[in-house]
């Protein structure tokens, strides 16, 4: 569902917790996203605006992200006025879903400066915008608007805010009695032509209440005429933030949904979470990352996917060539039976019969011949036929090994593909262009330097010890052979391409074990079978053979378990960029 009023309302409610805490840090990881670390109080956390046209939110985030190394001009323009302020105040403007976030801080000169963070969520219209509190200046926002977008507003550098055209609704939180309900009820229903269904109502008169709120609203009256009941309920827990944020299956098409209250009128089956915050980042999790990374990937997967098409071609004209070349066993044999009974041959004879003296039955055989070839030159051409076949089946299971573990290497990248963060993609992109797949994309200006310690995602284990994922070939070359100490565990899904996986101490329990074989089974091929195999030795027994494809290993003295992913535990365990 799209976050509606009513959601925003609750965001705001626990983001008010942290008025007068600091902004110590901000970052924008993604084009349309910003995250800020604050400080007060309650302590530090972190919080995610996103403005992205998909998936627009506001809420405080465990999830960790993984920055450009040059930040963003609207980051820097941000860190400039809003990095060490202090958040003043946090307002919802009405029942909208537009979030006001008022932030103060001493200028380079020392005078005091208050500026207006405004989080707009608005679907593909959403936006984030700075200004300046005092003249409603915009100083810039994360997408402009300009005249040719918007008619009615502008979001440009130095141009006056103007708030998005009100809807004319009430506000759902106001309307206190049952009499007041009926009433506005029944004002806007005279004005309404035939008959209007009672959720499409609700939306139409209150602000903040989205379709599918307004359709639990009306479940919960019973099937009664009045709806006040209904309406009164779920608006009274929302008014007094007496909240159950909730994530709910249509069991019947499998589509999630999230509300501020359990959607009865879709399953009786929800999950509860204790904030607003926690239930919408279940409910998100990576998919406006997934869907960037889709986008940015999406011409490498097209043609690594294009690729291995073609080596399954390959290999299927390999196996008739090598099918061909069977028969070569079989033409020396012809050509030793023609040189045992040439004196019985002429030239210009079509065929012989002879008896096959190499069959246990001694049957006789027909061979045929070349007329216009002597006798020798006839069994010369079976000897020739029988090098040339049997040189080719040579080359052929060469080229069918090669074709194979180019398969491998291909699926292997297809499967970091389906798991990688943004900044995975010009990695993979890097491999493919160094292993002669694609060729380098000319750039103007001065050409990028490349780091030789990439990023490595790094989890910690209910035990406390750091168990570290590559997520592509040069992340895993990275961690395998150079970071990975020789006492430390290597781990990897068994037969099945996925991540190498590494336990950074020599001491560890059962529990740390589990956790990063689940690990290694999420971040492969096997990430939604259950009973993966991984495999898990010592680093000191894992090598790479020369000439191997990048991220391609041997190993021993492995010993192997079976573990089925737990999406849940792996949220839960605390992960950060290193």
């Amino acid at each position: 569902m799209a976050l509606d009023g009513i959601v925003t309302s609750a965001t705001v409610f626990e983001l008010t917790s942290y008025i007068g805490a600091r902004i110590t840090k901000i970052y924008q990881p993604a084009p349309s996203n910003l995250v800020f670390t604050i400080r007060g109080q309650k302590g530090q956390a972190r919080l995610l605006l996103s403005a992205n046209p998909a998936y627009p939110r506001v809420h405080f985030t465990e999830q960790s992200f993984q920055n450009p190394l040059e930040a963003p001009m609207f980051c820097m323009l941000m860190r400039k006025h809003c990095e060490g302020g202090i958040i003043e105040s946090i307002k919802q403007v009405g029942r909208e879903r537009i979030i006001h976030m008022d932030i103060s801080r001493r200028d380079e000169l020392g005078d005091l400066s208050a500026k207006r963070i405004i989080i707009e969520i608005m679907g593909r219209h959403s936006n984030i915008i700075l200004t300046d509190l005092a003249t409603g200046t915009i100083h810039d926002g994360i997408h402009h608007v300009t005249p040719a977008i918007s008619r009615h507003r502008i979001i440009l550098p130095g141009s006056l805010y103007v708030s998005p055209p009100e809807q004319d609704k009430s506000d759902p939180f106001a309307v206190q009695s049952k009499e007041q309900f009926e009433l506005l009820f029944a004002q806007n229903s005279s004005n309404q032509e035939g008959t209007e269904e009672d959720h499409k109502k609700l939306v139409r008169l209150f602000s903040g209440i989205s379709p599918l709120l307004a359709k639990e609203i009306v479940y919960r009256s019973n099937g009664q005429p009045d709806i006040w009941d209904g309406f009164h309920t779920v608006m009274s827990k929302a008014a007094n933030n007496q909240l159950e944020p909730s994530v709910t299956t249509d069991p019947q098409s499998g589509k999630t949904y999230f509300s501020i209250v359990p959607l009865q009128h879709i399953s009786q089956e929800h999950r509860i979470f204790g904030t607003i915050s926690e239930c919408l980042e279940f409910y998100y999790g990576d998919k406006a990352e997934r869907d960037t990374v889709k986008q940015r990937a999406s011409d490498l997967i097209k043609f690594v996917t294009n690729e291995k098409a073609k080596n399954e071609n390959k290999i299927g004209k390999l196996n008739e060539s090598a099918k061909e070349a069977q028969d070569a066993e079989k033409l020396r044999i012809l050509g030793e039976l023609l040189t045992a009974y040439m004196h019985e041959m002429n030239k210009g004879d079509n065929e012989i019969t002879v008896i096959n003296f190499y069959d246990e039955q001694q049957t006789p055989i027909t061979i045929s011949l070349d007329a216009s070839l002597s006798p020798s030159e006839n069994a010369q051409r079976y000897f020739r036929r029988y090098t040339k076949y049997k040189n080719s089946l040579t080359y052929v299971n060469e080229q069918l090994e090669i074709a194979n573990a180019e398969i491998v290497y291909l699926e292997s990248i297809l499967q970091q593909l389906e798991s990688a963060s943004v900044g995975d993609i010009d990695e993979i992109r890097e491999e493919l262009v160094a292993e002669g797949y694609l060729r380098e994309k000319s750039k103007r200006g001065p050409k990028k330097k490349k780091t030789n310690k990439p990023t490595l995602l790094c989890y910690t284990s209910s035990e406390g010890i750091p168990i570290f994922v590559g997520k592509n070939n040069i992340q895993n070359e990275y961690l395998t052979n150079r970071l990975a100490s020789v006492s430390d565990t290597w781990l990897h899904t068994k037969d099945i391409p996925g991540s190498h996986v590494v336990i950074r101490s020599s001491a560890y329990n059962d529990a740390t074990l589990e956790e990063a074989a689940m690990l290694a089974a999420h971040y492969s091929q096997a990430r939604g079978s259950s009973m993966v195999p991984v495999d898990y030795t010592a680093i000191r027994h894992v090598r790479k053979p020369n000439g191997a494809k990048p991220g391609f290993v041997i190993y021993d003295q492995q010993k192997t378990v079976f573990i089925t992913p737990d999406e849940d535990k792996i949220k839960r365990l605390p992960n950060e960029i290193k």
